[in-house]
């Protein structure tokens, strides 16, 4: 049992430094931050390339803490976004991670699309890729 008794709360940690633990382990990278950054980042752009219902169904599988960031500023009004190339889709990552000493490059958002692989079923992801732009599908990894 939890010492505050809100195992809720600690479970969710838990599991987000899971996912954050897993995802610096397939980057290499030291800093816990930069990769929460950067997985961060991913998950906002690919919600904003889904209609809501998507976007709800794929929340639903990330732990609780995952998911408030997931949601953090989103305006479903304004989404999906129009841009629908790949270029456009690493750019808008790379905005966000622009001072991010340890990215490389497309390959390392490949390895958050890899690491949703192994943590969502294979069901959504399927549902997921195939809700986005071909050029974008083509780039997330095959579950």
């Amino acid at each position: 049992m939890s010492a505050q008794g809100l195992e809720v709360i600690d479970h969710t940690v838990h599991l987000t430094h899971e996912w954050i633990n897993e995802l610096a382990d397939r980057l290499d990278w030291t800093s816990a931050r930069d990769v929460l950054r950067l997985m961060r980042s991913t998950l906002r752009v690919i919600r904003d390339h889904l209609r809501v219902d998507e976007t709800a169904q794929f929340s639903a599988q990330l732990p609780l803490l995952i998911r408030g960031m997931y949601f953090e500023g989103w305006m479903p009004k304004t989404t999906p976004i129009k841009e629908r190339h790949l270029e456009s889709f690493i750019s808008a990552i790379e905005v966000l991670v622009a001072d991010v000493i340890e990215y490389r490059g497309p390959n390392d958002i490949q390895a958050v699309l890899k690491m949703l692989n192994a943590r969502i079923s294979r069901g959504e992801v399927e549902d997921i890729r195939a809700n986005l732009p071909t050029e974008i599908r083509d780039f997330w990894p095959a579950p």
